[in-house]
C-alpha cells in the first residue's frame, strides 16, 4: 500500500529490503530480516518510507544544487559522481570519488547515480558519525579493498594506507599554508613509507581492523582531521555554489598543524647577530615538513597547541610583544622553531646545555645517526641536570626513520646529567634506569638504542616559536 501512496517516489521506484539500523557509512551490507518486509527502496537508493526532507538545511540545499547541475550537464534525475567530486572535492578527487562510491554502496542504489533523497539520507548518516573510533574505521575502509568471498573480511593494502596518509597530509598542509595548496616536502615519500613500514612490516595487506587499531593507538588525529574537512565541505559548500563562485575548498576551516618557518620573536637582540645566510641555514636544518606534520598528529596535543610559557626575565616591553604574538596565533597554526643545531652551534654536551637549559617549555630533541636512523625525544618540561629521571605526562620516545615506531610513552623517563659524580653521565630516555631504550654518552658522540651502539652525527632541538625564550648566559 505504501508503494502507491508515497508522493515523493522517483521514476522507476520498486520494493527492496533494507535494514535502516545498520545502514551507516561503515560496515558490511546488512542482511535481510523480517522487519525489512515493509521497507521500500528506489533504484537510485532512497528509503521510500523515510521522510523526504532533510533535517540538515545545508544538506537540503546542497542536494538541490548538485541535482540541478547533474540534470543540466548529464540530463540525469539525481546526482552523479563527477558532479559530486568536481563541485565539492576539486582538489581531492580521489577522496571525493571514494566518498561518493561509499555513499552509493551504502544506499544500495541500482543506478549509477544517487537520487536526491538517497543522497540526503546517506549524507545525514555520514554527518551523524560522532565516535572517533567509528570515524577512523570509516576512513580506513574507504581506502580498503573489498573481498570477493563474503566469508572473508575486507582488507587494506600498503598502497591504500599510503594514499590515506597522503590525503591526510595534503589537507593538513593546504590549510596550514593558507592558500589552499599543500606545501611540498622533498622527504614526504620517505616519511609516508616510514609509517607504512611500521604498520605492515613485510606484509602486503592487512585486515581493516588491524590497521584501524594501529591508527587508534598511534596517529588517530591525522585521520580525524580529514573527517573534519569533509564535514566542513558537506555543510558549507552550498554557500559558494549558490553564488556561482564555486566552493573554495574549506575557507574558514582552522586546522592546527605546526609549520617550521618562524624564528624566535623574543630572542635577545644582543645574541641575534647572525647573518641572513646563517639564519637561512638554520631554517634549512629543521626537521622535514612532513615529519612535523606526522609528529603533530602523533605526539600529545601539548606539542602542537599554543601554551603560556613565561620567561623568568619577562618585563613589560616583552609582555606586550607576547600578547601581540598570541593574538596572531588565533589566526595561524602553531609554529616550531629551532633552538639548537649541532651543525651550527657545535657538537658536545656543553653546547647542548648552553642552548637548551634556559628554555622552559616543551621541546623536541632529534638525534640523527651515521647509519641514517632518526630518533626523537619529546619532553613536555624544561630540561634540568639531575641524577633523577624526570618528565610529566607527555614524555615520548620515537623512532622516526627508517620506520616510525613509538618506543616509550610515559612520565619520568627522561634523564640528563653531565656533572654529578657517582651517577651515569649523558642523556637517557626509558622507563628502566638499568636498561634505557635510548642513551647518549657524556660527550654526545655515541647513541645506544636498546643495547646497539650507533655513531651520533647531529642533534637538533625544536621548540614552540610563540612562547618567550631567554637563553642563559
Amino acid at each position: 500500500m505504501g508503494n502507491h501512496s508515497s508522493s515523493h517516489h522517483e521514476p522507476g521506484e520498486q520494493q527492496s529490503s533494507h535494514n535502516t539500523n545498520s545502514a551507516g557509512i561503515s560496515g558490511k551490507q546488512p542482511s535481510r530480516t523480517s522487519s525489512d518486509a515493509n521497507m521500500t527502496r528506489s533504484p537510485s537508493g532512497a528509503d521510500i518510507n523515510e521522510k523526504n526532507f532533510s533535517q540538515y538545511v545545508p544538506i537540503e540545499k546542497l542536494s538541490q544544487i548538485l541535482h540541478s547541475k547533474t540534470q543540466s550537464q548529464f540530463g540525469v534525475n539525481g546526482i552523479v559522481c563527477e558532479i559530486f567530486v568536481t563541485q565539492l572535492f576539486p582538489n581531492y578527487s580521489d577522496l571525493g570519488t571514494r566518498i561518493f562510491k561509499q555513499l552509493h554502496a551504502n544506499s544500495r542504489a541500482k543506478t549509477k547515480h544517487l537520487g536526491t533523497v538517497a543522497f540526503k539520507q546517506q549524507c545525514e548518516r555520514y554527518l551523524a558519525l560522532m565516535d572517533d573510533n567509528k570515524i577512523l574505521e570509516v576512513y580506513v575502509k574507504l581506502y580498503g579493498e573489498p573481498t570477493e568471498d563474503p566469508e572473508k573480511p575486507d582488507f587494506i593494502t600498503s598502497d591504500g594506507v599510503k594514499r590515506l596518509l597522503l590525503t591526510c597530509y595534503s589537507i593538513a598542509m593546504a590549510h596550514s599554508t593558507g592558500n589552499g595548496v599543500g606545501a611540498l616536502c622533498p622527504q614526504l615519500d620517505r616519511t609516508l613509507n616510514s609509517v607504512v613500514k611500521s604498520i605492515f612490516f613485510s606484509q602486503d595487506s592487512l585486515s581493516l581492523g588491524f590497521v584501524s587499531r594501529w591508527f587508534e593507538q598511534n596517529a588517530i588525529r591525522l585521520v580525524l582531521l580529514v573527517h573534519k574537512y569533509c564535514v566542513h565541505t558537506l555543510t558549507t559548500a552550498y554557500r559558494g555554489l549558490e553564488q556561482s563562485d564555486g566552493f573554495d575548498g574549506g575557507s574558514g576551516l582552522e586546522l592546527s598543524t605546526p609549520v617550521l618557518d618562524i624564528k624566535n620573536p623574543f630572542s635577545d637582540s644582543s645574541s641575534s647577530s647572525t647573518s641572513d645566510a646563517h639564519s637561512h641555514k638554520i631554517d634549512d636544518s629543521l626537521m622535514p615538513l612532513s615529519q612535523a606534520w606526522l609528529l603533530a598528529g602523533t605526539l600529545p596535543p601539548l606539542y602542537s597547541r599554543p601554551q603560556a610559557v613565561s620567561s623568568p626575565t619577562a618585563n613589560k616591553s616583552t609582555s606586550s610583544a607576547v600578547q601581540i604574538f598570541k593574538n596572531k596565533l588565533a589566526m595561524i597554526p602553531s609554529h616550531w622553531a629551532l633552538l639548537y643545531d649541532s651543525d651550527d652551534h657545535g657538537v658536545g654536551a656543553n653546547r647542548f646545555l648552553h642552548h637548551v637549559l634556559g628554555y622552559r617549555g616543551p621541546t623536541l630533541v632529534l638525534l640523527h645517526t651515521r647509519d641514517d636512523q632518526t630518533y626523537l625525544i619529546a619532553s613536555p618540561n624544561e630540561w634540568k641536570e639531575t641524577h633523577l629521571y624526570t618528565g610529566s605526562e607527555g614524555c615520548v620516545v620515537i623512532q622516526l626513520l627508517p620506520k616510525f615506531v613509538i618506543l616509550e610513552k610515559k612520565p619520568n623517563i627522561l634523564y640528563l646529567n653531565t656533572s654529578i659524580r657517582g651517577y651515569p653521565k649523558g642523556l637517557r630516555a626509558g622507563a628502566d634506569p638499568r636498561k634505557p631504550i635510548l642513551s647518549v654518552d657524556e660527550h654526545f658522540e655515541k647513541i645506544d638504542i636498546k643495547g646497539i651502539q650507533h655513531e651520533l652525527i647531529s642533534i637538533e632541538v625544536s621548540f614552540f616559536g610563540h612562547v618567550q625564550y631567554h637563553r642563559t648566559s
